[in-house]
């Protein structure tokens, strides 16, 4: 069932290598040119082997979005647990575009190359938008002095805003991220989160 004499048949992992191997693919080119063979060849399996586990070619697209945004969820949840009391947010968001990067195959595909593939691409990017702002509003409360829900939730919204265009800008390497190059890019993202923050920080 595989190409590969070297993978065993143990079925999560074979799972897991269908949702890397379109993750990659999904990253570097339109979704809806990429094929179940293209998945297969990549994941070196047969394409009976990816459809054993997977409907469709949007299955596996919507499976690793849903695959990466607990990661990414995780992250957020775990920078607000963290947090220092009343210090800036910048390096918390600063750190999180780094760890965005790290993983940017499938950010790229998360943020970018996924958008309006499906209906349910769409309702899982909604939904995790929503918590994100949760995470966030936690993270802005935690950063300092006295705020409304009202305040919090908008600046938590900016925050996100600032988090989901520096994400596309570094998933596309746009002229922005590279005419200031990674370190700077990371550094500036940090700065506009603590001035998005700073009714917070200032109490």
């Amino acid at each position: 069932m595989t190409t590969s004499g070297t993978r065993a048949a143990h079925r999560p992992s074979r799972r897991q290598w269908v949702i890397e191997a379109a993750t990659e693919l999904f990253a570097t080119q339109p979704p809806d040119e990429v094929t179940v063979a293209d998945i297969a060849a990549r994941a070196e399996m047969t394409s009976a082997a990816v459809y054993y586990h997977f409907s469709s070619k949007d299955q596996v697209l919507v499976e690793g979005m849903r695959v990466f945004a607990a990661a990414l969820r995780e992250q957020v949840g775990t920078l607000a647990e963290t947090h220092t009391p009343g210090t800036d947010i910048g390096p918390a968001i600063t750190a999180l575009v780094a760890w965005l990067g790290e993983h940017r195959s499938a950010a790229t595909v998360f943020f970018v190359s996924s958008a309006g593939m499906s209906q349910e691409a769409e309702a899982l990017r909604h939904e995790v938008r929503t918590q994100l702002l949760e995470d966030l509003v936690r993270l802005v409360r935690k950063a300092g002095g006295p705020v409304t829900d009202a305040e919090a939730a908008v600046i938590g919204l900016g925050v996100l805003a600032l988090l989901e265009t520096a994400a596309i800008s570094q998933a596309r390497g746009d002229e922005a991220y590279r005419s200031l190059g990674h370190r700077s890019f990371l550094r500036e993202v940090g700065r506009l989160a603590e001035r998005i923050a700073d009714p917070v920080t200032e109490g």
